[in-house]
């Protein structure tokens, strides 16, 4: 989610009239900082950095700073008193503000913070500059009412808010008239989807209706919730042949206990249930999974649970967490917050576990061929392995190499591969003969080859977006 609103800051910038700072270039006149606000960290790195640039900006005082997203949301006045060279302060519900709060503050010489607590206007709607020519994203929501313990979201993003079918399938018709292949639709939980306009089966319509837009080859979603996730959504995925066989489904903990402290809706059986019923119906289907680990009062008794339920579960891979108190959060106030070496020790051996599945669900795909949609280009393969980048229908990463007199494929292309190696993070395909090798040219590879023409041309990017953008005013330095 907040990549695409880092794409949709560099649209609004772009659209302003800036242009993107590349790397190795002079400091940039405007610096953007996207924040998040789930994990301690990302304080830290954002502190870190503004402290980073505050004799630049001393040096350089024409030089903008703005900071914004969920920590923004949540800081407002507090970057301004740690950060007083900060130039903009913007939250969550205005993204689209970020231009005129600039040339307010350059008008004004003074600092402007302006944090909404209700959504202006529809991220969607705004201008965007993607990273990729081949995929996009789509919101098919904003805001969660969801009340879990552990998480700041719903109190930064605001209740959830429904875009209307029309307007999101018309916005993948756009992407996919501009080249794009592949879409995911986001949502802090997809699958309360329609909810707010009365249709709690619209989620699993969503991607039937995916199914017939021509030209689009692969749908994904994140995040759904266990607690919401319907039978009407699998048989969905299963029967919409652009679904794509990939399902992240968030775990959080194998521990009932802790699940109810935790105020997730659902308990350990029911998650593993829903998993059985996916691969009941999808069978090659690869599932991901955030878990948490260290959440206040869990005993050795409680973790054991969630190492039993990923030894159950299989996942495909994790995004695991070291719990991380948040103020604001009911969690942050709970007895027996754990000790960091008691969290950092049950940390390992969690992700050690999850390693070894990892590689051992990996080592399955050895012998299978597979679609790999290409992200890397020739240019940028590696010097050392001659291997090129891709992710297959089930997300999972594959770096594969072009047989002698094979075709070389462009980001957006798709190829078809034999898998013949693995790792733990990785597949390997090195195809012996032409025979076991095809590339299939697609609408995402040419508009891929005319941006790097327009690159040429005009000395700019092409559709390679800003993302946490360093943009360059061209009149102004």
């Amino acid at each position: 989610m907040n990549v695409h609103d880092s794409e949709r800051l560099a649209g609004l910038l772009e659209a302003s009239g800036l242009s993107r700072q590349e790397a190795g270039e002079e400091i940039a006149d405007v610096v953007v900082f996207n924040t998040c606000a789930v994990r301690e960290n990302a304080d830290n790195k954002l502190y870190g950095n503004l402290g980073m640039l505050a004799h630049i900006k001393e040096n350089r005082p024409e030089m903008q700073i703005a900071v914004g997203g969920c920590l923004a949301q949540k800081d407002r006045e507090t970057i301004l008193k740690k950060a007083p060279w900060v130039d903009v302060v913007f939250g969550t519900h205005n993204v689209g503000s970020l231009p005129a709060l600039l040339e307010r503050a350059r008008h004004n010489n003074e600092a402007q913070l302006e944090i909404l607590e209700s959504l202006e206007v529809f991220p969607s709607t705004l201008p965007t500059k993607r990273d990729s020519v081949h995929s996009g994203w789509v919101s098919i929501s904003v805001g969660c009412n969801n009340t879990c313990t552990f998480c700041i979201v719903p109190a930064l993003r605001g209740k959830e808010r429904d875009r209307r079918p029309g307007e999101i399938l018309a916005e993948i018709e756009a992407l996919v008239a501009d080249g794009v292949i592949e879409v995911t639709l986001l949502g802090q939980n997809v699958n309360s989807y329609g909810v707010e306009f009365g249709d709690r089966l619209a989620f699993g319509k969503l991607l039937r209706a995916c199914g017939q837009i021509e030209g689009l080859e692969r749908v994904r979603f994140t995040s759904p919730h266990p607690a919401a996730f319907t039978d009407d959504v699998i048989e969905a995925m299963a029967e919409t042949p652009n679904v794509m066989p990939q399902l992240h489904m968030p775990l959080q903990s194998g521990s009932d206990k802790i699940l109810k402290d935790m105020r997730r809706s659902y308990r350990s059986k029911k998650f593993l249930g829903i998993l059985e019923k996916v691969r009941t119906l999808i069978p090659d289907a690869s599932i991901t999974t955030d878990i948490i680990v260290g959440f206040p009062g869990e005993s050795e008794e409680d973790f054991q649970g969630t190492l039993d339920v990923v030894e159950a579960s299989r996942f495909a891979s994790a995004f695991t967490f070291q719990y991380s108190k948040r103020p604001g959060t009911p969690a942050a106030e709970l007895p027996d917050q754990l000790p960091k070496a008691v969290v950092q020790e049950r940390f390992e051996r969690l992700t050690a576990l999850q390693d070894r599945i990892c590689a051992e669900e990996n080592a399955k795909q050895v012998g299978r061929t597979v679609e790999v949609l290409v992200t890397e280009h020739a240019g940028r393969k590696s010097t050392e392995t001659h291997r090129l980048s891709g992710r297959s229908t089930d997300q999972r990463l594959v770096h594969f190499s072009v047989p002698a007199g094979g075709e070389i494929p462009r980001p957006g292309d798709l190829v078809t591969v034999p898998v013949t190696g693995s790792a733990a993070f990785h597949l390997v395909s090195d195809p012996a003969t032409l025979a076991e090798y095809s590339v299939r040219r697609s609408r995402a590879g040419d508009a891929w080859d005319r941006s790097q023409a327009e690159s040429c041309g005009t000395g700019t990017t092409g559709t390679t977006g800003v993302s946490l953008g360093m943009p360059a005013l061209p009149a102004r330095k």
